[in-house]
C-alpha cells in the first residue's frame, strides 16, 4: 500500500496537525480558495492594491536595515532647492564682473597717490593755495556771470551769437552733470577735505568731474570760435589739462571721474554745434539787440 505524501515536516498534506492554512482542503476552502490566494498574489505582484504593495514595501529586507523611508510613513522629501541666480553669481563672478572690480580697485589706488595736494601736511601741501585758485578758475559760477556781462556789454551780432551759445553751452554742462551725479551718486574720495569753492546739493557727489567737463567744453568751445595765436592755443589746451590733474592733486576726484569728464565736455560740444544758435532758427533770443 503506498505511504500518502507528506510535506516537508514529515506531516501528511491531509493531516490536520498544526493550524491549517486558509483555503487549503482541510480548511474548507477547496480548489477554488487555492484559485482565490493564486489571484490575489497576482494582484499584488502587479500593484493593483495599494496596501500590498505596503506589505511588500515593509516585508522588504532593504526596508528593515533602513535604506529608503516608507513611503506612506510620512510626507516625501522634498528636493534640495537650487541657490539663488545673485549668490551662484557670486560664487561663480563673470569676466567682466573681476575686470570692472580690478580696475575700481586701480583706480582708488592711483587716485590716493595723486592726491599730493589734498591737505596742507601732503607732499605738495605748499601749492595747494594755487590748486585751489586753479579750481575757482574752472568753476561754473564765474564762467556763467562772465558770460553773461560780456553778453550785455556786447555791440556785434558775431559776438552775440558765438556768447549766446557759449551760454547755453554752460548751463547744458550744468544741467548734465547735475543728472548724472544725481544717478550715480559716487561718493567723493575718503581723502578730500571739504573746503570746496561754492557747492550745491549734487556737490556731494564725485562722478563725473564738474571741472573736467567744463574744461574740456570750453576750450573746445574756444578753440573753434576764436581766432589766436598758436602759443595763446597751447596755453588754452594746458589749462583744461592742468584744471583737471588739479580735481585729482587736490583729493576732490577719482582718476575716472575726471576721464569721463573730459570725454563728456568733449561731446557736449558736439551737441552745442548741432544745436547752434542764430537769429535765423531762434530770434526770440535775439530780440532784445533788435529793439535797441
Amino acid at each position: 500500500m503506498p505511504s500518502p505524501r507528506r510535506t516537508i515536516e514529515g506531516r501528511p498534506l491531509g493531516s490536520s496537525g498544526g493550524s491549517s492554512v486558509p483555503g487549503s482542503p482541510a480548511h474548507g476552502g477547496g480548489s477554488g480558495g487555492g484559485r482565490f490566494e493564486f489571484q490575489s498574489l497576482l494582484n499584488c505582484r502587479a500593484g493593483a492594491d495599494p496596501a500590498c504593495a505596503r506589505l511588500r514595501a515593509s516585508d522588504s529586507p532593504v526596508h528593515r536595515r533602513g535604506s529608503f523611508p516608507l513611503a506612506a510613513s510620512g510626507p516625501a522629501q522634498a528636493a534640495p532647492v537650487p541657490p539663488p541666480e545673485d549668490a551662484r553669481m557670486n560664487l561663480n563672478p563673470s569676466f567682466l564682473g573681476i575686470a570692472l572690480r580690478s580696475l575700481l580697485a586701480i583706480d582708488l589706488w592711483l587716485s590716493k597717490k595723486l592726491g599730493v595736494c589734498a591737505e596742507e601736511s601732503s607732499a605738495w601741501g605748499s601749492v595747494r593755495p594755487l590748486m585751489k585758485l586753479l579750481e575757482i578758475s574752472g568753476h561754473g559760477i564765474p564762467w556763467l556771470l562772465g558770460t553773461l556781462y560780456c553778453l550785455l556789454r556786447s555791440d556785434s551780432w558775431a559776438g552775440r551769437e558765438v556768447l549766446m551759445n557759449l551760454l547755453f553751452a554752460l548751463l547744458l554742462d550744468l544741467l548734465l552733470v547735475a543728472v548724472i551725479k544725481g544717478l550715480v551718486r559716487r561718493r567723493r574720495p575718503a581723502h578730500n577735505q571739504k573746503d570746496m569753492f561754492f557747492t550745491l546739493s549734487v556737490d556731494k557727489y564725485s562722478f563725473p568731474s564738474g571741472h573736467a567737463t567744463r574744461a574740456a567744453l570750453v576750450s573746445r568751445f574756444i578753440l573753434n570760435h576764436l581766432v589766436l595765436a598758436i602759443p595763446l592755443r597751447v596755453l588754452v589746451v594746458l589749462w583744461a589739462f592742468v584744471l583737471g590733474l588739479s580735481r585729482v592733486m587736490l583729493g576732490r576726484h577719482n582718476v575716472t571721474d575726471v576721464a569721463f569728464g573730459f570725454f563728456l565736455g568733449y561731446m557736449q560740444y558736439s551737441i552745442v554745434d548741432y544745436c547752434w544758435l542764430s537769429p535765423h532758427n531762434v530770434p526770440v533770443l535775439f530780440v532784445l539787440w533788435n529793439q535797441q
